[in-house]
């Protein structure tokens, strides 16, 4: 009888990524980032387990949305006083936290438990070119390529 194989945690490999937002889609790029997150690229995917790489996002602030959703998608919060629901479109919160649009997406994307939360950590977004994660030595991924 075959068992399914489920990798132990010294057996999970994870690697740097960089990609540059410049010019791509939203949700397309979101889409992939959260796949990478989630480690579902690889064949030791579980379901249950982290097994996804750390991706660094730059020129966070030039990516693209389509259509005419600059200014009719609107980003809602409350702060649970009376009266307390503020709502931003989408220009606006790119121009005061270009790196948020690129999270906020992402997160839509990913399981809303323990391991979610665990997974947006490993996601670093980046406004401008430059990344304090040279050390880390990560890897150039086109992302473009893959569409």
């Amino acid at each position: 009888m075959k068992k399914t194989y489920t990798p132990k945690l010294h057996e999970i490999e994870r690697q740097w990524c960089v990609v540059d937002a410049g010019g791509q889609t939203l949700g397309r790029l979101a889409s992939q980032l959260a796949h990478r997150l989630r480690g579902k690229h690889k064949p030791t995917f579980t379901p249950h387990l982290d097994t996804g790489d750390f991706i660094v996002v730059v020129n966070a602030d030039k990516v693209v949305l389509s259509g005419a959703k600059e200014d009719q998608k609107v980003y809602y919060r409350h702060s649970g006083q009376p009266g307390g629901l503020r709502a931003e479109t989408a220009r606006e919160r790119r121009q005061r936290r270009p790196a948020k649009l690129l999270e906020t997406a992402v997160w839509g994307m990913l399981p809303k438990n323990r391991l979610g939360r665990r997974l947006i950590r490993k996601l670093k977004v980046y406004g401008g070119p430059d990344h304090p994660h040279q050390a880390q030595q990560p890897v150039p991924l086109d992302l473009a390529a893959n569409t």
